[in-house]
């Protein structure tokens, strides 16, 4: 497979629901045409802020197909196809190829987590890589799989022909050193998974990310990234404190319905949440718009 350079922003596109829970596929293609406008290097469609574990098979590949479609040509389109099992996961990444994906981010399974060692781990991502159309980067998020990837089976993994990243969502910057310092491939693309490190993840050297930010604040996530590249690190460091109250809310205290919520009030279609997500109370709301408008996004 070809090697291609991953720099810039990234969101993990959210999934917008009409009340009766169906996808609201209009309001997504419309979310993609605004964001084609905003510096976005391009979309990750089925990550964790798309309440993908809640889409059935038809509708993740038509979510993939439309955003093939209705995305700018210059736009990297990255897609989340990692499950439990080995086979169920070569299947749907093919199946995402199929629909157009440039890449794909393949989850650690983490359900038998006490099986899922070193040797697991490694045996796991390069049958998938082996058998996959596409490109294949490494999805790391302790946060829900309760499995950390260690610098050592992602020092060997990036060796691999066709698997040429890793979105790390650890958030521990002390981590990302660690990975950087274990001898990876020279051509692997470590990407950041959370904005709260965005601006240290720059100082470091990783040139890209993709981030639940991005869905709500894209501008603002591309800028700090401008910013640092041409020198004004001060001023780039400034934004990224801005937000972090943000990315705080929008990845913690008020989760996936609360991204989609800013997302609405930004001016983008987020829609109502899935069950058994529950869409936010009016005081949480009223939280959320009030830390908005602190850091200028309303």
């Amino acid at each position: 497979m070809a090697y291609f350079e991953i720099t810039g922003v990234f969101p993990p596109v959210i999934t917008p629901f009409h009340e009766d829970e169906s996808v609201d596929y209009d309001s997504f293609t419309a979310n993609l045409e605004k964001w084609n406008r905003t510096g976005l290097a391009g979309y990750l469609i089925l990550g964790s802020n798309s309440e993908t574990p809640y889409l059935t098979e038809e509708e993740k590949l038509g979510l993939v197909r439309l955003a093939k479609q209705h995305k700018a040509q210059d736009k990297l389109l990255m897609v989340g196809t990692g499950l439990e099992s080995t086979e169920a996961t070569v299947r749907l990444t093919n199946l995402a190829a199929d629909a157009g994906a440039d890449a794909a981010l393949v989850l650690t399974p983490g359900f038998y987590g006490a099986a899922m060692g070193d040797d697991a781990q490694y045996a796991f991502f390069t049958e998938v890589a082996d058998r996959s159309k596409i490109p294949v980067l490494l999805y790391n998020v302790p946060k829900f799989t309760h499995i950390n990837l260690t610098p050592s089976v992602v020092s060997r993994l990036s060796r691999h022909p066709n698997i040429i990243g890793m979105k790390d969502s650890s958030g521990d910057i002390g981590r990302m050193t660690a990975l950087m310092t274990e001898g990876l491939d020279s051509e692997f693309n470590l990407l950041v998974g959370t904005a709260s490190v965005w601006y240290p993840a720059l100082a470091l050297g990783i040139r890209g990310g993709v981030m639940a930010l991005c869905n709500c604040a894209p501008r603002e996530c591309a800028e700090i990234q401008t910013l640092f590249d041409a020198g004004k690190y001060q001023e780039a460091l400034k934004l990224n404190k801005k937000m972090f109250p943000v990315n705080a809310a929008v990845t913690g205290a008020f989760g996936v319905p609360g991204l989609k919520y800013a997302c609405d009030l930004v001016g983008y279609k987020g829609g109502c949440p899935r069950k058994p997500l529950l869409p936010l109370t009016q005081e949480k709301k009223d939280r959320l718009e009030q830390i908005l408008k602190s850091s200028g996004l309303v």
